[in-house]
């Protein structure tokens, strides 16, 4: 017996763009929605400071994680290019990391995935249903899913702290610029607010 078509899912070969979080009130709010859910809050966190896809964030086990310290680097595969990628953790990232493993339900063995729920380690499908859920808590209107929080990195660097495209390009793994405009969606943003200053 087969199992029944996802409605929801994409046509062969088509994708449906999903939005990054423009807002910081959101995000502080979906911080403060989270704030007695550890392991949510640390999932999220590291997804919004980091350009790992959800696939990557819940191969992270506790043993990659529990002895690192701000500024120290994870290394992991992308799911992608199977190509390993290293980057190094801000104090907020830390910070989400140790609550969550400090927590009683938390993983304690080295070998566990750092994210897991009852039936065991989240899938990813299980990742876009939160990341939904959260922003439809916020008031967030858009279309959300677990590669929102990828992108939600990648539009803050660039909007909120004049990050370089190609630097981005080169984070992300894009084969050009364009891709990376496309992907976080700022592009027609930038167009328009060039023609904010008067001469």
């Amino acid at each position: 017996m087969t199992a029944p078509k996802n409605p929801n899912r994409p046509a062969p070969g088509s994708r449906i763009k999903v939005d990054p979080i423009r807002s910081k009130r959101a995000i502080s709010n979906i911080k403060k929605i989270l704030a007695d859910q550890p392991r949510n809050l640390c999932l999220f966190t590291l997804g919004i400071n980091t350009a790992w896809r959800a696939n990557e964030l819940i191969s992270i086990t506790v043993g990659q994680v529990k002895h690192l310290t701000p500024g120290d680097t994870l290394e992991l595969k992308q799911s992608k290019n199977q190509r390993y990628r290293t980057t190094p953790l801000n104090a907020t990232a830390i910070q989400s990391i140790q609550a969550w493993l400090s927590h009683p339900s938390a993983p304690q063995n080295d070998a566990q995935a750092l994210f897991t729920g009852q039936r065991g380690p989240l899938t990813v499908e299980t990742v876009s249903r939160l990341v939904k859920q959260w922003c439809r808590e916020t008031g967030l209107k858009g279309n959300y899913a677990s590669h929102s929080l990828r992108k939600t990195w990648g539009y803050w660097q660039r909007i909120g702290r004049g990050t370089s495209v190609a630097l981005l390009m080169h984070a992300y793994g894009h084969s050009s610029e364009k891709q990376t405009l496309d992907y976080l969606g700022i592009q027609a943003e930038e167009i328009t607010a060039i023609y904010d200053m008067e001469l």
